[in-house]
């Protein structure tokens, strides 16, 4: 493993114990504002990933007041809206567990099912895949077998996919297994995920909405193991799906730091300037707002104009130190 990758799994390990100081994932009913924010982002960037026309303002008006506006197909807004039925799901179902929760998995077949029901039922509705039979429908493995990708991927016949999900769905529960008998540890984590979400991705499992639901399930796991979710954002399109190809190719350490970065955002982007009080001690990164970049305040911090403290090859200080900075710069 080269030097860069080993350097973003080691920022990865520090944020995520760093997080647990700032007390952890906080449940929807303590911070409802920060998983609305975490879910507007997520819904409109997953969706703009398989070429979802819509911008944020447009996912936030659906969501928010169930509104359609702009010029834009109808199948495009229910395919937003189907993405953000499920990612609430998922989101509620670890955090507020309901009775069919298994705490001593990560996956099972019916949160599966259920997620890619959940993310394809409203566009189904208004417009069904065009070669699916009655045995498809969303929830339901495909029927069909499935044309080779353009980088040359070909997934697995249709009358492979319970077994290979079978075996998939037991892999991806050992990965729980082997961190309680600490057999790996946090740092190995994004490259399993990485292998986890490529080998969905090769299974294939449905006949549509597979990338979708890949990175749902990925949530679902992070979230399950207490991680916040990850959100790629639409400008990092080709990096994804770069690293997928060069995964199927059995490098996962690209794919590893596009997951790794996805969570980061969420790490320091959310939830930590919402848990942390304005005396609190917190990673500069987390401090960075609408009204200041991290680059801007890594500037001040190393020039002494913000108060700030470096330890362990990071940047700390608190969001009055922040304040009061911009403060003395607009004087």
């Amino acid at each position: 493993m080269g030097q860069t990758i080993d350097r973003i799994l080691r920022q990865f390990a520090e944020a995520v114990n760093e997080l647990q100081i700032y007390g952890g994932l906080p449940k929807p009913e303590e911070a409802n504002k920060i998983w609305s924010d975490i879910w507007y982002v997520e819904v409109h960037n997953s969706t703009a990933l398989e070429g979802n026309p819509l911008v944020l303002r447009q996912v936030e008006q659906l969501l928010k007041h169930n509104k359609i506006s702009g010029r834009k197909d109808l199948k495009d807004f229910m395919e937003v809206k189907g993405y953000a039925d499920a990612s609430k799901w998922v989101y509620e179902h670890v955090l507020s567990p309901n009775e069919y929760f298994q705490e001593d998995a990560l996956i099972t077949l019916k949160e599966l099912r259920t997620i890619h029901e959940l993310l394809m039922t409203p566009v189904w509705n208004v417009s069904p895949h065009k070669d699916a039979n009655q045995h498809e429908t969303p929830g339901n493995f495909r029927r069909h077998d499935i044309n080779k990708f353009d980088h040359g991927m070909k997934p697995i016949s249709f009358t492979d996919v319970n077994s290979h999900v079978s075996t998939w769905i037991n892999n991806v529960n050992q990965l729980l297994k082997a961190l309680k008998d600490k057999k790996i540890t946090l740092h190995d984590v994004p490259v399993k995920l990485a292998q986890i979400h490529n080998e969905f991705e090769r299974i294939h499992p449905f006949l549509d909405g597979n990338g979708r639901t890949g990175r749902l399930v990925i949530n679902l796991i992070l979230v399950k193991l207490s991680i916040p979710p990850m959100i790629i954002i639409k400008k990092r399109r080709n990096q994804y799906l770069n690293a997928l190809n060069l995964a199927d190719e059995n490098n996962y350490n690209p794919l590893a730091e596009v997951i790794v970065r996805g969570i980061l955002d969420n790490i320091y982007r959310f939830i930590i300037p919402h848990n942390s009080g304005n005396e609190t001690i917190a990673p500069l990164m987390s401090l960075a707002n609408k009204k200041i970049t991290y680059e801007a305040l890594k500037k001040a911090a190393i020039r002494g104009r913000l108060k700030a403290t470096y330890e362990n090859s990071k940047w700390y200080s608190t969001k009055n130190n922040v304040q009061d900075y911009l403060k003395g710069r607009k004087k």
